[in-house]
């Protein structure tokens, strides 16, 4: 049996991996190398294009529990993270290049893998097809999408932060240090708050890149550029990409605000700017943010992008293996379903991957339950109830708990959802997998 999968990324090469560990010829098609989209740089797989991070390790979030889970589910790209892993405070952090570069070699040496450098287009016909573009698909393939799925793909507004040499960082200006502990993975630029307000002003008044053909800014929640933070008020800076809360400086002393640059590959060469995803024009990315302290003289390897990101009315076409409720043979993976984030990209690129398994034997599919991160994930983006569907990153807001149950923190609470999502997850495996 034969399975095609359209697109090499988190999701793609998850699913790729998944369902040739059990035997299952693979195609894998990926066009980069032949037409690269607007931010992708590398020509191998499973490219990191925002941040370099998979955030938080700790248990007591949505997304840490969801590491756990999915080491539970023995995921591929999960584990090619922590074998490229550099220090990220209590992230999971890796070196861009280094991760691409493994994942790139595992997938294209596996036996039952065949990679097809080229655009697959022919999407409706009978062959198991798994849709993992991502959500930055050509104009030709948004094309067959609509023949196949109708009008009723959406998009939002994405972007990306900047990134700077190193060795260009005035350290007499800045120190290291971090919310957790005290490591050496965050660089600090602290801003009194007169050189606070001064860069404020400099970003509400920032050039931006105009727009193409978006009918309106909808903006991901989770990634909004730093200049649309900064016009809608002080007090969300203050509180998110430049919030000084745990970054005392050596001597103790707090700062106005600070801005965090983390590290970015393993050499410790390249650091990126947290939170600072942007559409500010690159002349003004560079006239800005040299005007930090610290970075006066800073060499830019790559500048902030924004992007319009596709993705498709999952409620509305996909069951909760992600496949099609119309046409069975097809499935999707990915951002374009609906799933925001890197981690929740190739944890639905698995649960496609078993959605195919059970499709190809003929046997029943159980969904994971709703009580674990990835559940309530999958359940979130393929729920009927929901009109119109909103990108969402795995939440803790997504468990149902019954409402019998009291609490006396929000830790309690935090290690019940983990303990009770690691359990079921352990039970759902001996079940049915």
């Amino acid at each position: 049996m034969k399975v095609n999968i359209i697109g090499a990324g988190l999701a793609g090469c998850e699913a790729a991996w998944q369902l040739a560990e059990n035997g299952i010829e693979v195609h894998l098609y990926e066009k980069k190398k032949i037409q690269k989209n607007e931010i992708q740089k590398s020509e191998t797989f499973a490219e990191l294009v925002c941040s370099n991070t998979f955030r938080s390790l700790s248990t007591q979030n949505a997304v840490g529990i969801l590491k756990k889970e999915l080491e539970l589910l023995n995921s591929f790209i999960l584990k090619c993270a922590y074998e490229t892993q550099i220090p990220s405070d209590d992230a999971l952090a890796v070196d861009r290049e280094q991760f691409s570069k493994l994942v790139d070699n595992r997938i294209r040496n596996h036996k039952n893998i065949k990679v097809f450098e080229e655009e697959y287009l022919d999407i409706d016909n009978e062959e198991i097809t798994l849709i993992a573009t991502g959500p930055l698909c050509s104009d030709d393939f948004k094309n067959q999408l609509e023949k196949l799925l109708g009008k009723q793909k959406l998009f939002y507004l994405d972007a990306s932060a900047p990134i700077v040499e190193k060795q260009s960082i005035d350290f007499s200006k800045v120190y290291y240090k971090s919310r957790h502990k005290n490591d050496k993975s965050y660089i600090c630029i602290p801003l009194n708050e007169n050189e606070f307000d001064i860069f404020h002003q400099k970003l509400i008044k920032a050039k931006q890149i105009k727009l193409k053909d978006f009918e309106q800014e909808i903006f991901f929640k989770g990634c909004q550029p730093i200049e649309q933070l900064a016009k809608t008020s002080k007090k969300i800076l203050l509180k998110s990409a430049m919030s000084s809360n745990g970054l005392e400086d050596e001597n103790g002393v707090k700062p106005f605000a600070v801005v965090q640059l983390r590290r970015d590959d393993a050499l410790d060469n390249l650091y990126n700017i947290v939170g600072f995803q942007t559409n500010i024009t690159w002349a003004e990315q560079k006239e800005i943010f040299s005007s930090l302290p610290g970075l006066e003289n800073a060499i830019f390897r790559r500048f902030g992008v924004m992007h319009k990101n596709n993705f498709i009315n999952s409620p509305k076409i996909l069951n909760k293996k992600l496949q099609m409720m119309r046409k069975k043979n097809i499935f999707f993976a990915g951002q374009i379903t609906g799933v925001e984030g890197y981690i929740e990209s190739f944890a639905s690129g698995l649960v496609s991957a078993l959605g195919i398994i059970s499709y190809i034997n003929n046997k029943k599919f159980v969904p994971f339950p709703e009580n674990t991160i990835l559940g309530s994930l999958i359940n979130y983006i393929t729920n009927p109830k929901h009109k119109k569907l909103k990108p969402m990153k795995s939440n803790m807001g997504l468990i149902n708990i019954d409402p019998s149950l009291k609490f006396n923190s929000k830790e309690e609470k935090n290690n019940f959802i983990y303990k009770s999502s690691l359990l079921t997850i352990k039970t759902f495996i001996s079940l049915n997998l």
